[in-house]
């Protein structure tokens, strides 16, 4: 897990609430920033990295629960910092994908019969290939991050534009379903790109989106010692501000639900909270002892929800 020396983003701006618009002012600083850049490599922006406990100054929201940076990366900032990052989690992209797989089953058949597969954030490409098991075979996935595209299976790779989802760049109903997995932390507006996933999707499709659920239990118990605060993370949703994410992007009939995720024994050792240090030289024991690679399943904190773009009336 060690990087090549790497710049941090500083570039930074005051933002209101992304869900609701309210005023940062009007929140309460449920933690102030907690940032050295010297600790950071080019994995400080690559998906299930070894965790840093950094993050940037979070305001609760008063009005829709959000748990928000502000000040926060600016777009360009950000941009490059994904573009740039490291990836090394191909093992456990495949295991999320099997767990997102699992959840996707019941939607599949209330889907309309055609139309294309969007996935915002499709990193190595993981779940695309889940999604053809599924049957789909029109898919699309977008990615800013050239390692995790370089780290895709060739026979995905073609699917994939290196690129994040903007307007105007399909077609109204171009889709029945776009997928959104651990993605919508990451955005510097995720109201702007769920109304844009909401204007591609056909009407009766559906946006299928994980994250991180701030008010689980675990995330409550270990604060900000848990992995969820990172300076990836411009916002932490709760079942109440995601819901309230999906409604002002136009999404009605919102299935909320939380899970248990698969992961070998090195990958949930990777998360704990201990030193980066020890939790090295376990993992190395662990694999020494042939036993780093057995999954478990634990439910630490994570949310999915299903979206649907209503039939007319």
């Amino acid at each position: 897990m060690t990087g090549a020396s790497y710049q941090l983003p500083l570039e930074t701006a005051a933002r209101a609430c992304p869900v609701c618009g309210t005023a940062a002012d009007a929140g309460r600083v449920r933690y102030g920033e907690r940032l050295d850049p010297a600790r950071l490599d080019r994995f400080a922006f690559a998906s299930r990295k070894l965790p840093e406990l950094m993050h940037w100054r979070l305001v609760e929201c008063p009005v829709c629960d959000l748990l928000f940076a502000s000040p926060a990366p600016a777009g360009q900032a950000l941009a490059a910092a994904y573009r740039d990052a490291g990836y090394d989690s191909r093992e456990e992209a495949q295991y999320a994908a099997s767990t997102y797989g699992g959840l996707l089953r019941e939607v599949v058949p209330r889907l309309p019969a055609e139309g294309g597969v969007l996935d915002v954030g499709a990193g190595d490409g993981a779940f695309l290939g889940v999604l053809r098991e599924h049957g789909f075979d029109d898919l699309v996935g977008l990615e800013p991050s050239l390692a995790a595209l370089a780290a895709a299976d060739p026979d995905v790779r073609p699917l994939i534009r290196e690129d994040v989802l903007r307007a105007g760049d399909y077609e109204p109903g171009r889709f029945r379903l776009v997928s959104c997995l651990q993605t919508v932390e990451h955005l510097r507006d995720p109201l702007v790109t769920f109304q844009t996933a909401h204007g591609v999707l056909q009407e009766g499709g559906a946006l299928f989106v994980v994250c991180h659920d701030r008010r689980a239990v675990t995330n409550r118990l270990l604060g900000r010692r848990s992995p969820i605060y990172d300076i990836e993370h411009l916002q932490l949703f709760s079942p109440r501000s995601l819901h309230a994410l999906l409604e002002r992007a136009g999404f009605r009939d919102v299935e909320l639900c939380r899970f248990r995720n698969r992961y070998p024994l090195r990958y949930w050792l990777r998360l704990a909270p201990l030193g980066r240090r020890t939790k090295r030289g376990l993992i190395a024991a662990l694999d020494r002892a042939g036993v780093g690679a057995v999954a478990l399943t634990l439910p630490v904190g994570n949310l999915a929800a299903v979206a649907w773009r209503q039939l007319p009336a």
